[in-house]
């Protein structure tokens, strides 16, 4: 049976002011909004466009994994396609995402994701919804398992990385000024090709720890008061990471506006003004939930209030 269309009224203001998880992607907003009314054409040619450039698929499976109605059509495409891999690892994350929010039990999405790795082996994106999956129900063992099945189809996979270092960050939730997230995310930022923007994951590492140490009571819960900000660590990994954005010359990555908010909310948390302004006049209206709501702040307020105090600055 399809399922009914998108609701109105409420529900069409809230998703109005939520953040857009699209980002600027125009194409996967379009194919998105196609799949809320049962479309899936548009996701299909949408996937058959993006090929093996892994970031994008993965970013543009989990967009699109997250419309709610991902799921009925997602079957409905694989029975008119059954050896669809597309369609494949499209239902298994959005069961991904339905186990998340406890609407489906867990082992059901996991072999989702493995049977749409058995149609496309080469694919990274099947196993990074089982990381998703088990960066927050399984053990450390099931995590670094499936963050190694991503890895070994694309090294540089970055949200992989992402989650990993979420994950990481939450272990041993006491002030360690070498806590391993920190070794993890140099390693993999020194690993990576030199164009890569996983060079900027020791600054998400570094926000990650403030969101945990910031819950357990050990940091102050306004970010921009707190001394994580201001210690050596914080300020040679904020240099380095500016100084490479500097020199960056591939605006295209589908995620790269993920990492302008985290390295614009650190220099906001640092003090340095003009260079959070520099960020944030190229993130425009794209701002991302994360950081901006660590910890328990609102984001929507925390983002404008830190914009508008930057770019008065200028």
């Amino acid at each position: 049976m399809s399922p009914p269309p998108p609701p109105l009224g409420r529900g069409r203001k809230r998703a109005a002011q939520a953040f857009d998880e699209a980002l600027d992607d125009a194409e996967l907003a379009t194919a998105r909004a196609a799949l809320a009314q049962g479309r899936w054409q548009a996701t299909r040619a949408l996937l058959v466009e993006t090929g093996d450039d892994w970031d994008c698929r993965g970013h543009r499976v989990t967009v699109l994994a997250r419309e709610q109605y991902c799921a009925p059509w997602a079957r409905e495409w694989l029975l008119a396609e059954p050896d669809s891999a597309d369609a494949a690892v499209l239902l298994a994350l959005a069961r991904v995402r339905r186990a998340l929010r406890g609407k489906e039990k867990a082992p059901r999405a996991r072999e989702a994701c493995h049977k749409a790795a058995d149609l496309a082996p080469a694919d990274p994106t099947p196993w990074l919804g089982v990381l998703m999956l088990e960066r927050a129900l399984g053990d450390d063992q099931d995590v670094v398992r499936a963050f190694e099945q991503v890895r070994a189809r694309y090294a540089d996979h970055h949200h992989a990385h992402h989650l990993m270092v979420a994950r990481l960050a939450e272990r041993h939730p006491d002030a360690d000024p070498l806590h391993e997230v920190y070794d993890f995310a140099n390693w993999a930022a020194e690993q990576a090709p030199a164009d890569s923007p996983l060079a900027i994951l020791p600054v998400i590492a570094h926000t990650e720890r403030y969101r945990v140490l910031a819950a357990a009571g050990h940091e102050s819960a306004d970010p921009a008061a707190s001394g994580h900000w201001t210690g050596r660590r914080a300020r040679v990994v904020m240099k380095a990471a500016f100084d490479w954005w500097l020199e960056w010359e591939h605006d295209d990555h589908p995620r790269r506006l993920i990492d302008l908010n985290f390295l614009a909310h650190a220099k906001v948390c640092e003090g340095r003004g003009a260079e959070a302004a520099a960020l944030f006049l190229r993130i425009g209206e794209h701002a991302t939930a994360a950081p901006w709501s660590y910890h328990d702040r609102d984001p929507h307020s925390a983002f404008r209030a830190a914009r508008d105090s930057a770019l008065g600055t200028m």
